[in-house]
């Protein structure tokens, strides 16, 4: 089974992402095929380098997890432009993507699920 999740709201200061990311490491060990989209704010959330309090989830950590379970993890390029962060800026294996490519995953997918 195919699921893609898209994701709109920034790393922190919502659990949005936190809890979409918890859903699709959980997905993941059921052996489905996950697709992360990035959009709008939570672009952010694939930025290198993420340092959180002791005993605070990091963001980065968890779609690490979501690359080594074989997931994909995708940004909306237009979004990532319009907040100054390039492709230097990312963490491994996240990638640039557009909407044509969006509307392909959605597409594909069995499952689409929107935070």
């Amino acid at each position: 089974m195919k699921i893609l999740f898209i994701v709109n709201d920034p790393p922190y200061g919502t659990e949005r992402v936190y809890n979409a990311l918890r859903l699709a490491q959980a997905v993941i060990k059921k052996e489905a095929e996950v697709t992360v989209f990035l959009m709008a704010d939570s672009v952010l959330a694939a930025k290198a380098g993420q340092k959180t309090p002791d005993g605070y989830y990091n963001i980065e950590r968890m779609l690490r997890r979501v690359k080594a379970g074989n997931g994909k993890v995708l940004l909306c390029g237009t979004c990532m432009d319009a907040r100054g962060l390039d492709d230097a800026g990312l963490m491994e294996g996240a990638q640039r993507s557009t909407m044509d490519e969006l509307a392909a995953a959605t597409i594909d997918a069995d499952k689409v699920l929107v935070f």
